[in-house]
């Protein structure tokens, strides 16, 4: 009976200790738009994923809760006078979750695997800076011929092909986060499952249950460990915004990075500063497929663009959080001038409708043979309510449209794939503060991003020029002109510029608004 007792009260101490253990277990419950395609960093292609990313891996260098470049990986960097060469010396508490020290031979590994063409990594060309890295990615030359070499374990070198500017922010972008050699050599494929997965930032996976949520815990080798607050992160795929918001007011989602465009005025009196709207560095575009019978007149194509009032999309059916565009290219990028807006771009709305109506009356489009346009759009009742306003100012030109909606997942791999389609919506949230970010999507051979199977020789030799041209002044020129080649062609209809839409709880401190709109969870503090 007394050992009976004796057990009883351990079994109860147990279960106390048990919930006193789980009762101070910090989680930072994330919403994050939609489920990852993938968890290989050399294969990513969207900001969600990118989030997740950034809390499993840490680049040479990385971001602040401002969203500002700090050491990394290295715990310095030179360069060159000529701009050539970066030099790096790493951390010498640098460390995988699995224990190994992360040496300079990791990234001359992973930035081979990106750039070797067996990856098809989709953003391989964003590190086209590097010497020789476009010939290895296109297979005309051997990976170790990559400008990349480990001096020692504790010493990176990289060289460029020319100056780049901007070349620093491209380390700390998703595709520049390296991999555990070991670990890919082993599983291969299979070395992002969380059985196998090795990272080297705050967190490393533990669970990845799709339609559920992703899984990170803290990794206690990583170097700041000290000064992470969280003991584990859940990343929740929030597709449905209104769904999410709800989550959200139940205390279910400390955080979002989206919101119900029809709800903004109820959420904005609600919710008060636990809506956080800021300034973005992205646009969002509709993509033209120019191999489309619809799409493939230019002057179709301008005459689609002229009608679409994008003021009453970004004041209206995005409630005040975006703001009209009328270039790709948005302003007050850097190394940059004013973007090359529409020629039209000031004429008056009615104006440009009635000129849009008589460019498709001399195709032949009226409403008794309208023109048929399908737009295809992901899961998202913002993207939904964009597409319908859309078709009802298209409708007086003679325009019939019909749409398509699918998951994310399966739109983007359909765009990426060549499939057939009219006109499908794609945003771009720029990587790094500068024009090339966005006027590289439709480089002839971007297979990845360039969705409107866009082909300019003459627009490829000026972004060709402009990535070997040292003087800023002159680079932006030369940009310029391609962007107003773009204008005039338009692979992609720009509509708005973006603003970041954030529910953030008053329960969040270390969440800053900032430009690329990024938010690593190893600054994130829940206070309970």
């Amino acid at each position: 009976m007394i050992k009976s007792i004796r057990m009883s009260a351990l079994a109860a101490a147990l279960v106390a200790a048990t919930s006193l253990s789980a009762a101070a277990e910090t989680v930072y419950n994330r919403g994050n738009s939609a489920d990852p395609e993938t968890l290989d960093q050399h294969k990513t292609s969207t900001t969600y994923e990118a989030h997740i990313l950034r809390d499993l891996y840490e680049g040479l260098v990385a971001y602040n809760a401002k969203g500002e470049i700090i050491p990394g990986a290295a715990a310095s960097w030179t360069v060159s006078d000529d701009g050539l060469t970066y030099t790096f010396k790493m951390r010498d508490d640098a460390k995988w979750s699995n224990g190994d020290p992360v040496l300079a031979g990791d990234f001359v590994y992973s930035l081979r695997r990106i750039m070797n063409p067996m990856t098809g990594a989709k953003y391989a060309n964003v590190l086209y800076p590097i010497l020789n890295s476009e010939a290895v990615n296109k297979g005309d030359m051997e990976g170790e011929k990559l400008g990349v070499k480990a001096i020692d374990d504790k010493t990176l070198e990289i060289k460029l092909h020319a100056p780049t500017p901007y070349f620093i922010q491209l380390l700390a972008h998703q595709s520049g986060l390296p991999v555990h050699p070991a670990s890919v050599e082993k599983y291969g494929s299979d070395f992002v499952k969380p059985e196998n997965i090795v990272t080297n930032g705050a967190f490393v996976l533990s669970s990845f249950v799709p339609n559920d949520a992703v899984t990170a815990v803290k990794n206690p080798h990583f170097h700041d460990a000290a000064n992470v607050a969280l003991d584990k992160v859940k990343f929740y795929p929030t597709e449905d915004r209104g769904a999410a918001l709800r989550r959200f007011q139940a205390g279910e989602l400390d955080t979002n990075n989206d919101a119900p465009l029809e709800q903004i005025e109820f959420i904005r009196s609600e919710l008060g500063d636990q809506f956080k709207v800021a300034p973005y560095l992205g646009t969002y575009y509709y993509a033209l497929n120019h191999e489309s019978e619809a799409m493939k007149d230019p002057d179709v194509r301008q005459a689609l663009s002229m009608a679409i009032d994008r003021e009453f999309l970004a004041e209206d059916i995005w409630g005040g959080t975006m703001v009209a565009a009328y270039s790709l290219v948005p302003p007050g990028i850097d190394n940059y001038g004013d973007p090359a807006y529409s020629s039209w771009a000031e004429t008056d709305l009615l104006d440009r409708e009635e000129e849009a109506k008589k460019i498709l009356e001399s195709k032949g489009y009226n409403e008794s043979n309208p023109l048929k346009v399908e737009i295809r759009y992901n899961t998202s009742e913002n993207h939904k309510n964009t597409a319908v306003a859309i078709a009802d100012m298209w409708k007086p030109l003679g325009v019939e449209v019909s749409m398509l909606n699918t998951d994310t997942k399966t739109h983007y791999a359909h765009l990426r794939d060549r499939g057939d389609f009219d006109v499908a919506r794609a945003g771009w949230i720029g990587d790094y503060s500068d024009p090339q970010n966005f006027l590289f999507m439709t480089e002839s051979d971007n297979t990845g991003f360039n969705y409107a199977r866009y082909e300019n020789p003459e627009y490829d030799a000026l972004m060709d020029e402009a990535a070997v041209t040292v003087d800023l002044e002159k680079r932006a020129e030369i940009l310029k002109k391609a962007e107003t080649i773009f204008m005039r062609d338009l692979p992609f209809l720009p509509l708005m510029y973006y603003g970041s839409k954030n529910l953030v709880s008053d329960k969040v401190s270390g969440f800053e608004s900032n430009l690329l709109d990024v938010h690593p969870s190893r600054f994130v503090k829940i206070n309970k």
